[in-house]
C-alpha cells in the first residue's frame, strides 16, 4: 500500500508537469497562428497571406520537435523534482511505521536540498519521537521507582503482621506503633502521587483565598518543632513584618511547607534551619536554608524532578520517597508560582518558594 501511494505521487508530479509544458506549448504555437491571422486580416501589408492555413512538413516536424523536447525536460524535471519531495517522505513514512511498531527509536531524514516544508515534517516528526522515548524511559523509571518505594514498607508490614500472627511478637504498643508509622508512609507516598499525578494533568486542585504566609509558617514550625528539637536542629524565623498575605491556598502551602522541612531534617546536618519570609513585587517568598551538607550546585535545577536523589545513600538512609520536592514543586506551578534551590550563606541548601501576592 506504501509503495502504491509513493507511485501515485510521482506520477501526478510527472503527468501534471507534462500537461502544464504540453499546454504551454500548443497555447504558443495556437497564439502564434492567431496573431498571423489577424496581420493577414487587418493589416494585409505586413504578411503575405499563406497558400494554406495547414503546417507544412517542416512546420510539423518542428511543431512535434518543439512538443518531444519539452516534454522530455518537463519529465526530467519531474523525477528530480519526485525525487526530493518522496524521499524525506518514504524515510518518513517507515519512520512512522516503524514508531506504531513500537520502535521508538526511529527517526527520519531528510537531504539538504528537500523542501523546507518536508524538512520542516521531518523534523517535527523526530521531535515528537524524541519526546515519545522520553516519556516511555520517564515511564519505566517511574514504574521501577514506585515500585522501590512500596516494596520496603510493605515488606516489613508483612513479616511483622506475620510475626505477630505466629507468635514471634508480642502484640504489644511499640509493635503496633511501628506497623501505624509503615502505614503512613505509605498514605504520604500514595498522597504524594495522586498529587504529582493531577499536576501532571493540570487538574491539581488549588482553592485560592487571602492567606497570612507568616500565621501559616508559624503553625508548621509548631507543628514540626518537637522533631526537629530531637534530631539536633533548632528553628528561625526571620520577617520583614509581622504580616505577609498571599493569594494561595493555605493547605497547599502548609503541604509544601512541611515537604521542604522534612527534607531539610532527613538530609541536613544538625544546626540551625532558618525560615525567611519577604516579599517581591508580585510574590511573597519563603526561604528555608539549613547549615549544609549543601547539593551539587549542577544538581538544583533537576533536583525538584520525581525520585532525583541528590546522594541515593544518604537518601536511602534518610527513608524519603523522592518525591518531596517534585511535589512542592507541582504546588508552586498550580499557583502561578515557582519554588528554586540554590546555595546557601552557611554552607548547606537555600529552598526558595514563591506564591502570588494577588
Amino acid at each position: 500500500m506504501a509503495r502504491l501511494r509513493r507511485s501515485g505521487l510521482s506520477r501526478h508530479i510527472i503527468v501534471s508537469m507534462s500537461l502544464m509544458v504540453i499546454g504551454v506549448i500548443v497555447m504558443m504555437i495556437l497564439s502564434s497562428w492567431l496573431l498571423y491571422a489577424v496581420l493577414v486580416e487587418f493589416f494585409p501589408g505586413s504578411a503575405e497571406e499563406p497558400e494554406s492555413w495547414l503546417p507544412t512538413g517542416p512546420e510539423l516536424a518542428w511543431m512535434v520537435g518543439v512538443i518531444l523536447t519539452g516534454l522530455a525536460l518537463a519529465i526530467a524535471a519531474s523525477f528530480r523534482l519526485a525525487h526530493r519531495i518522496l524521499s524525506p517522505l518514504n524515510s518518513l513514512v517507515d519512520s512512522v511505521r516503524a514508531l506504531a511498531g513500537g520502535d521508538l527509536g526511529a527517526r527520519a531524514s531528510a537531504e539538504e536540498n528537500s523542501p523546507g516544508e518536508v524538512a520542516t515534517l521531518v523534523e517535527d516528526f523526530n521531535a515528537m519521537a524524541r519526546r515519545l522515548q522520553h516519556m516511555e524511559s520517564e515511564r519505566a523509571m517511574w514504574h521501577a521507582a514506585i515500585a522501590h518505594e512500596l516494596r520496603t514498607p510493605v515488606t516489613i508490614l508483612r513479616g511483622r503482621l506475620q510475626g505477630l500472627a505466629e507468635g514471634v511478637f508480642q502484640p504489644d504498643e511499640s509493635q503496633f506503633r511501628s506497623l501505624l508509622a509503615q502505614v503512613e508512609g505509605l498514605s504520604r507516598l500514595i498522597e504524594d502521587l495522586r498529587v504529582l499525578s493531577l499536576s501532571d494533568n493540570a487538574r491539581l486542585d488549588v482553592r485560592r483565598a487571602r492567606t497570612d504566609v507568616v500565621a501559616e509558617v508559624h503553625s508548621v514550625m509548631t507543628l514540626v518543632d518537637p522533631q526537629f528539637r530531637a534530631a539536633g536542629f533548632v528553628l528561625e524565623l526571620e520577617t520583614s513584618r509581622e504580616e505577609h498575605n498571599a493569594h494561595c491556598d493555605p493547605t497547599r502551602l502548609r503541604q509544601a511547607l512541611l515537604a521542604l522541612l522534612e527534607n531539610a531534617r532527613r538530609y541536613a546536618s544538625p544546626g540551625k534551619v532558618r525560615i525567611a519570609v519577604h516579599d517581591t513585587p508580585g510574590h511573597v517568598q519563603v526561604a528555608i536554608e539549613d547549615e549544609g551538607p549543601g547539593i551539587d550546585p549542577e544538581l538544583h535545577a533537576d533536583i525538584f524532578s520525581p525520585f532525583m536523589r541528590a546522594d541515593g545513600s544518604r537518601s536511602r538512609q534518610g527513608g524519603g520517597s523522592g518525591l518531596g520536592l517534585a511535589v512542592v514543586k507541582a504546588i508552586a506551578d498550580a499557583h502561578g508560582g515557582r519554588v528554586y534551590c540554590t546555595a546557601g550563606n552557611a554552607g548547606g541548601s537555600r529552598f526558595v518558594i514563591e506564591l502570588p501576592r494577588q
